[in-house]
């Protein structure tokens, strides 16, 4: 005799889809806000967490209106980029600081640049909310019932 397979409980799990949701749209636009505020809009890279939260809440909203396969599709690549601007978000903000360091200390080298270029005046940790914003967006997409009943 086989056991039967354990079905999640749908409207759990449609919860926390829900909960998910509104976690990446307010968090989204905190970061919008915030991006807006410090003026991050100097030049095409900055402006690439704005374009790209932007167009995340709007894919959000369609998959919450039309949740088509297609949609959900654009949403995931939306997510895989928010997430990789994160991680570049990172590296230009830590490479910014050492320059920085290295103009106004010539001579700081190793861990004490590492140390100061990490407490710099551009936080170079600030873009990890990008790369949390793409992880909740993909965990929200995981086995969406716009994938069909595979949930694959």
């Amino acid at each position: 005799m086989t056991e039967p397979t354990a079905v999640p409980d749908r409207p759990i799990v449609e919860t926390m889809r829900r909960f998910l949701a509104v976690a990446f749209v307010v968090g989204g636009v905190g970061t919008l806000a915030e991006l807006f505020l410090l003026e991050h809009t100097e030049d095409y890279w900055q402006w690439t967490p704005l374009i790209l939260i932007g167009l995340s809440i709007v894919a959000f909203a369609a998959l919450g209106a039309r949740p088509t396969k297609s949609v959900l599709r654009v949403t995931q690549a939306l997510m895989v980029l928010v997430l990789l601007s994160g991680g570049l978000g990172v590296f230009f903000h830590f490479k910014g600081n050492i320059e920085f360091e290295k103009e106004m200390y010539p001579s700081m080298a190793g861990v004490e640049l590492i140390w100061e270029s990490l407490k710099g005046a551009t936080p170079s940790l600030a873009p990890g909310a990008m790369v949390l914003l793409g992880l909740v967006g993909l965990i929200y997409c995981f086995r969406h019932p716009a994938v069909g009943p595979s949930g694959r």
